[in-house]
Formats: C-alpha cells, sequence, structure tokens
C-alpha cells in the first residue's frame, strides 16, 4: 500500500515518518515543497502518476497564525487552493484524502467540547481559510477523512513546547495566557491516528469518511500548558497569568476550543492518552 505524505518536513510529517516502521505494509512516500507544491495541480498530478498513492495524508499547511493577518493570499493559497487541488486529483487517481484541519474554524464560545456537527465560525485569517480547504474538499471528492485537531507540539519543528524551553532558558519570568482553554495534541499521537484511519480502510467492510474531532484528553489553559512543561522538566522560573486582553496578538484565538472525540472512539475503537501523559514522552524524546 503506497501512503503519500505532503507537507512531510513539518512536525506531523516528521511525526509520521518518526513511527512508519511500526507499519511494514506500507510504503510511505515523503515530499515537502520542493518535491511537490500542493498550490500548483499539475505538479500534483504529475507527482500522483509516479507513484499511484492508495492514500494521501496532507500534513502541508499555512500555521503562522498571526502572519496570515497580514498574508491572507498566500494562507488561502496553501490552506484552501492546495486542498482543493489535492482533492481533485485524488478523485482522479481514486485517492483517499487524509487532511489535517483545526480547531480555529470555531469562534470559541462553546462552553462544551466541540461536535463535528457544530458550526464554523472562524475569527482569523488563518481559520478560514482552515475551514475554505475542509469545504473544497468536500465539493471535490467524498473519498475523504477531515481530521480537527488542536495545539500541536512535538519533539519536531517549531511549537509552543519548544518555545516554552528556549524563553525559560533566556528569562527568569514569563507570561502566559490563561483565559485560553484548549487541548494541547502530541503530533506523534495525531500521527498514529492518521495511520489507524489508513490501517481500519484495508481490513474493515466499508469505509467511514467524514470529519473527526482528535486531540489528547483532557482540558486547560497556555499558562497550565507552560507550568505543566516547566513542572515535568525541573525548571524554575517565575511564571505569571494573564488574560488574553494583556497580550493584544494580530490574529483572534477561540477563549475555548475543546474537541469532543466521542465519534472516533465509536468508530475506531481509539484509546487516547492523556496530554500531560503524552507531553512526558515528547519531553523525554528532546533529552
Amino acid at each position: 500500500m503506497v501512503v503519500l505524505v505532503t507537507g512531510a518536513n513539518g512536525q506531523l510529517g516528521q511525526s509520521i515518518q518518526f513511527i512508519a516502521n511500526k507499519y511494514p505494509n506500507i510504503q510511505f512516500v515523503y515530499t515537502d515543497f520542493q518535491e511537490m507544491d500542493i498550490t500548483n495541480i499539475e505538479n500534483c498530478k504529475a507527482v500522483f502518476a509516479k507513484h499511484q498513492p492508495h492514500f494521501c495524508i496532507n500534513t502541508a499547511a499555512y500555521t503562522a497564525v498571526d502572519k496570515a493577518e497580514s498574508e491572507s493570499d498566500k494562507a488561502h493559497l496553501i490552506n484552501a487552493v492546495g486542498p482543493e487541488n489535492l482533492a481533485k486529483v485524488c478523485k482522479e487517481f481514486d485517492t483517499i484524502l487524509v487532511h489535517i484541519s483545526t480547531d480555529f474554524i470555531f469562534d470559541g464560545t462553546s462552553k462544551v467540547p466541540y461536535l463535528e456537527t457544530d458550526v464554523p465560525n472562524p475569527k482569523s485569517i488563518y481559520g478560514q481559510t482552515k475551514l475554505d480547504g475542509e469545504l473544497a474538499i468536500k465539493r471535490n471528492w467524498e473519498k475523504h477523512f477531515i481530521v480537527r485537531t488542536s495545539w500541536v507540539y512535538s519533539q519536531f519543528a517549531n511549537n509552543f513546547m519548544k518555545t516554552m524551553l528556549r524563553l525559560a532558558s533566556e528569562r527568569d519570568t514569563l507570561s502566559v495566557v490563561n483565559d485560553q482553554i484548549g487541548t494541547p495534541t502530541n503530533a506523534v499521537d495525531l500521527a498514529e491516528f492518521l495511520l489507524k484511519i489508513i490501517t481500519s480502510c484495508q481490513t474493515e467492510s466499508h469505509e467511514v469518511f467524514g470529519i473527526y474531532n482528535f486531540s489528547n484528553e483532557g482540558v486547560c489553559s497556555w499558562y497550565d500548558f507552560a507550568a505543566t512543561i516547566f513542572h515535568q522538566k525541573g525548571i524554575e522560573i517565575d511564571l505569571k497569568p494573564i488574560p488574553t486582553d494583556s497580550y493584544p496578538t494580530p490574529a483572534k484565538r477561540p477563549a475555548y476550543s475543546v474537541l469532543d472525540k466521542t465519534k472516533i472512539k465509536k468508530v475506531f475503537g481509539v484509546e487516547i492518552k492523556n496530554w500531560k501523559e503524552s507531553l512526558t514522552v515528547s519531553l523525554n524524546h528532546l533529552n
């Protein structure tokens, strides 16, 4: 079975490579911007024609949330046009598309975890472009899995966990917002789930396409996340909780973006680790 991975040099792409040897029956084809530009449909067709993938995991994305406010065209090209191109090419080659989306498609006004069926209402350019990508896939190719996730980090690439560790090595005091609530997601756990989808498609008599939520278990603020990172690493730092208003950013973040995972547990029978447990694993890999 051939699985084509886009954005393979990013955080999630590297996480897939990290666990790939556990799946000897899968032939992975890793592509990044240089090998396959998802914004260029002819380039995509050529790569698909060469490798004939059974699945395509699209981890390529424009994820600079604040920068997207001033680079909306670029964000739209990568997050909306790119997935649309992939959906069209996947349809042409009868390839199942597995696409990653985000909690930022919601406005954050809910008080209970978001279901896959809840109505999106993004408050940022980034969130809007990711939603546009979802809609483009749904319009163009029914054989898709859209996986919404949140607060992704890992031992790979740049992310909140690694930023906190870097800042702690440079400063004695740090302020982190404590009124944005969500769930940290270890990219390696997310990668495992994506491959669970793919292996399930090979064994199940039916393929359950559509939208799914995936994050680790548990709920916290960014302040809680930072405090737990420092606690687990034994780092002493003066960490101060602050409201979002005290740390204005170009892009508006959802105040609450916890994702309900009832559907994936029911459909795929997955057991999901608590975010603190997964954080420990990720920190250990950094050592």
